[in-house]
């Protein structure tokens, strides 16, 4: 096949002859991870690098700046499987410079290269390769949504090669579970530009995890596929460039927020709003006189429904140090000391939680709830105590049995005077073949050995 123009201006610096046809009609977007075999030469013929002579494919990103132009142009166009040859101009290529020793300035150079392989750009934020993008649509300008920006999207779904969903949504990112926007899909959202479609590879971890969706007949664990469309977004509000008024009546909203989505039971999209409220009041010094007051009462609210919103997602440890934060505003909040202490009971420390009951008590002796969780610390600590018991007395009769068990070995290890006196030798006789005499037959205590001779010590 003769070869092509490719580069972008039509001016020659990229021209591509195909030697073999690729499968599919699937090309790499960018930011894909390909996998190629190459081989590069000068246009004399002479071979100045090859992954093949290191019998290693060479990785790469496509459109990152981490190879020459040229392949970042040629590279794209290439389906699976397929053998091309590039030959770039020097522009495309290392330019005046060259790259020396083996590449002279103004080099225009061949490269043979195998398409082996790609994969999405991966979005996932433990580079696992969890959320992978490949761009259909490239977007325009040159900013993305960020947490809390109205979004309008088209999604589409897909499982198993077939369509479970296909639909325009509008929300705040970050707020996407309430309606029904899986995890990788709000991820994925802050590197797309307005206009941009992608389809998104997610993996269970960021989409249903071990629980599926049955009503989509999507099972646990299970790999899922979106066309996702961003329509167009809304910046969302820079909270560094907010004066503290702002940011009061900011909080204030995100506050709101967090109380509808608690009482929707929806306490993980609940701990993003009131941690929100955290971030934007986090800085006691921009506040002053009344509007103070107005950010501790706020602050604190925050820290106390987070620790709220822990207990009911049996995150023990979060709600105690949310109610640290409480306490730290207010040592005396009543609110905060309960809630410690039913963490400190999720954490199985009764006899810390109880210490919290006991100080909630203090302040408000019928206190009933209070009460209730102190009566249920000594039930634990007291069937704690009785199991311990039993532990150690089972422990000591065991010491005891093998104590008593060694004595008897060692027993039986040793000689018995008895045994010897009036067993081996017989109760009528002694050491050196005589007879006993009669005193000794009445009394057979005192027969005993004299320094291994056979002479009765002085009595």
């Amino acid at each position: 096949m003769a070869a092509i123009d490719i580069s972008p201006e039509k001016d020659g610096g990229v021209l591509k002859e195909i030697i073999k046809e690729g499968v599919g009609d699937e090309t790499p977007a960018p930011g894909s991870n390909v996998i190629v075999h190459y081989t590069g030469t000068l246009l004399d013929g002479t071979k100045f690098d090859s992954s093949r002579d290191r019998n290693e494919p060479f990785k790469f990103e496509l459109m990152k700046g981490s190879v020459i132009k040229a392949w970042d142009i040629g590279v794209a166009t290439m389906k699976k499987g397929e053998v091309a040859v590039l030959t770039c101009a020097s522009k495309y290529a290392y330019g005046k410079t060259g790259s020396p020793p083996k590449i002279p300035p103004d080099a225009t150079l061949k490269f043979e290269i195998e398409m082996i392989d790609w994969k999405g750009e991966d979005l996932s934020p433990d580079n696992d390769g969890s959320i992978e993008k490949y761009r259909i649509t490239e977007g325009k300008g040159y900013t993305f949504p960020q947490e809390s920006a109205l979004v309008n999207i088209h999604i589409t779904g897909i499982y198993d090669g077939k369509e479970f969903e296909d639909r325009d949504v509008q929300f705040c990112l970050g707020e996407g579970e309430d309606c029904d926007i899986v995890e990788g899909v709000e991820k994925a959202l802050e590197s797309f530009k307005a206009g941009e479609k992608s389809k998104l590879k997610i993996n269970s971890k960021y989409a249903y995890k071990n629980i599926g969706k049955p009503e989509f007949n999507i099972p646990p664990n299970a790999t899922v596929e979106y066309i996702v469309e961003l329509k167009s977004f809304e910046k969302s509000v820079v909270t560094w460039s907010l004066k503290a008024p702002e940011k009061i009546e900011q909080a204030k909203i995100f506050k709101e927020k967090g109380t509808n989505y608690f009482k929707a039971n929806k306490y993980s999209l609940a701990i993003k709003m009131y941690k929100t409220v955290v971030s934007l009041l986090d800085y006691a010094e921009d506040f002053k006189d009344d509007l103070k007051k107005e950010r501790d009462d706020l602050i604190l609210s925050a820290h106390l429904n987070l620790g709220l919103c822990y207990l009911k997602t049996d995150q023990n440890v979060e709600a105690k140090d949310s109610c640290n934060k409480a306490l730290e505003l207010s040592p005396q909040n009543v609110k905060a000391l309960f809630r410690r202490g039913q963490a400190y009971l999720g954490l199985a420390s009764p006899e810390i939680a109880i210490k919290d009951f006991q100080e909630v008590l203090k302040i408000e002796p019928k206190n009933a709830a209070a009460i209730k969780q102190q009566a249920v610390c000594c039930s634990i600590m007291k069937k704690q105590l009785a199991k311990e018991k039993k532990v150690f007395a089972n422990m000591f009769d065991k010491f005891a049995q093998e104590d008593k068990q060694k004595e008897e070995e060692e027993k039986r290890d040793q000689p018995d005077v008895m045994n010897v006196t009036l067993g081996e030798w017989g109760q009528d006789e002694r050491p050196g073949g005589r007879d006993a005499t009669e005193f000794e037959k009445e009394n057979p205590n005192i027969l005993m050995l004299n320094n291994g001779t056979d002479e009765f010590k002085d009595m």
